[in-house]
């Protein structure tokens, strides 16, 4: 997997600035005196930061933004980048600074004087993010990007404070890695394969083939990937890291390696980009890998449904009806409608299985999702206000967007069925809410759950704060946090 840039904290001693090679970047408040280390620099620099600070340039920027100095004279650094953040700032404010440190980092690092800022490891988290760097398929860019090393008085306590903090970080490069994949490498085959490899940090994994799902009676699943060379796959993943007989929370992903719509086949235009429809499943990976990493004391079961929706001889029809593992008959009406097929015996396994205190299921589901909160927001469908309400303030907490989503019973009125117990699709209108509807009904009505339609949050069409153009990895930070917050420590 593609490795976080490596992370040094370091006694903050001015020679070591001043002898700094590769960039420097100041942390600096626009409303205080710049600290000693700075006001140094500055006379090394004949007074390139002070008038820097009086310009109109400075001015202008906004909270996190940065201006660059280049070529400094007195200094062994490349550049030095002035970074403004006031001193009592958000957790979002404080990793786009370090987005901003990170985006500019080249291959000879960027030593980083925070001047004791009380949000160091977030603008630490926020460079290494969008320092990242999926480079595996180019042959000949350089040799990536060098460290970042961080002055601090404090070099043990943010040690210590920055372990949690890169665990979530090692768990959004492997989504994004996962995500930025092409569908000939990241085949079900090799998707699982991945998964398997995390028994190595302490995930029970097992890997359900499909004579297994079979006999489970997975139709729904199977009916998506019969036209694939692929075989059909769900991997779980187990974390016990609670209490011994407590109930875990179930993370549920939709992993479509390629959906081509099958034979509903989708226009030519733009079908590359479904390689990230098992967006669902790379956030699921991502987590179970970042709560493996900080040993987090919580009982959490991560299962994807691995398939790939291709057109074929024997591919899936419309107008075929499939059984659920639930029992419940599908009438497909459309084959591009695949993932909530797949979803549906997914989650019924998972309950069926370990009896959760939690569901949760994330999905590049419908494009309507964007439609209705593009880029910026992910939705949020639930049957329970209280789980709900913790996922939307843990989203908040780490600058992700959601927002929840109306659903309700007159909506189940556009999936009836002539044929069977129910169609797969509820027709253009309310599209991203009949298929959380439709989700709904393998839902038991004891099982707090929610669905996330991560459609617009995962593969957006420009770069972001905290990503280069590409995968975000989305969610792995909100449903940490929603781990770390509700059901860590409990019992």
């Amino acid at each position: 997997m593609t490795t976080t840039v490596p992370i040094q904290f370091r006694p903050a001693e001015f020679e070591t600035l001043k002898e700094a090679g590769g960039r420097i970047a100041l942390i600096l408040a626009p409303d205080a005196r710049p600290g000693a280390f700075a006001r140094r620099l500055d006379r090394l620099m004949r007074g390139a930061i002070s008038r820097a600070m009086e310009g109109k340039a400075w001015t202008k920027l906004k909270s996190g933004e940065a201006m660059e100095l280049a070529y400094p004279a007195g200094l062994e650094a490349e550049a030095v980048q002035l970074v403004k953040l006031p001193k009592k700032v958000s957790v979002t404010e404080a990793r786009k600074a370090g987005g901003a440190i990170g985006k500019a980092l080249g291959e000879n690092g960027v030593t980083v004087m925070a001047a004791g800022h009380g949000r160091t490891t977030d603008i630490v988290l926020g460079a290494v993010l969008r320092a990242y760097d999926f480079r595996r398929h180019r042959t000949s860019e350089g040799n990536g990007k060098g460290a970042i090393t961080i002055l601090t008085a404090k070099v043990e306590a943010l040690e210590a404070e920055w372990a949690a903090y890169a665990a979530v970080a090692e768990g959004i490069a492997f989504t994004r890695d996962l995500v930025n994949e092409p569908a000939n490498v990241l085949t079900t085959t090799d998707f699982a394969d991945r998964l398997a490899a995390m028994n190595e940090i302490g995930l029970k994994v097992e890997v359900l083939e499909e004579k297994e799902l079979e006999k489970l009676g997975m139709r729904a699943l199977l009916g998506v990937g019969q036209g694939s060379e692929s075989p059909s796959k769900v991997v779980v993943m187990e974390w016990q890291g609670g209490k011994k007989g407590d109930a875990p929370l179930a993370l549920v992903g939709k992993g479509v390696v390629f959906d081509t719509g099958g034979i509903s086949i989708k226009p030519a235009a733009g079908m590359e980009e479904m390689t990230m429809d098992m967006g669902g499943a790379g956030v699921v990976a991502g987590v179970m890998r970042a709560i493996a990493l900080r040993k987090a004391k919580a009982n959490v079961v991560g299962l994807v449904g691995l398939v790939e929706n291709m057109p074929d001889g024997r591919a899936q029809r419309p107008g075929d009806i499939v059984k659920s593992m639930k029992g419940d008959t599908i009438e497909v009406i459309n084959t591009d409608a695949e993932g909530r097929l797949v979803l549906a015996d997914v989650l019924w396994y998972a309950q069926d299985r370990y009896k959760p205190a939690g569901l949760v299921n994330l999905a590049t589901l419908t494009g309507a999702m964007i439609i209705a909160l593009g880029h910026e927001n992910a939705g949020v469908f639930s049957n329970d206000d209280a789980l709900c309400g913790a996922l939307l303030k843990a989203a908040e907490a780490e600058g992700e967007g959601a927002w929840r989503m109306p659903m309700g019973a007159a909506y189940d009125e556009l999936l009836k069925s002539r044929l069977a117990d129910m169609k797969n699709i509820g027709g253009r209108p309310a599209g991203s809410i009949t298929a959380a509807q439709f989700l709904r009904r393998f839902v038991k009505d004891d099982v707090p759950w929610c669905h996330i339609d991560i459609a617009g949050v995962t593969l957006p069409p420009k770069e972001t704060d905290l990503a280069p153009k590409g995968a975000t990895g989305w969610g792995v930070m909100s449903l940490d946090r929603l781990i770390r917050d509700r059901f860590e420590g409990q019992g």
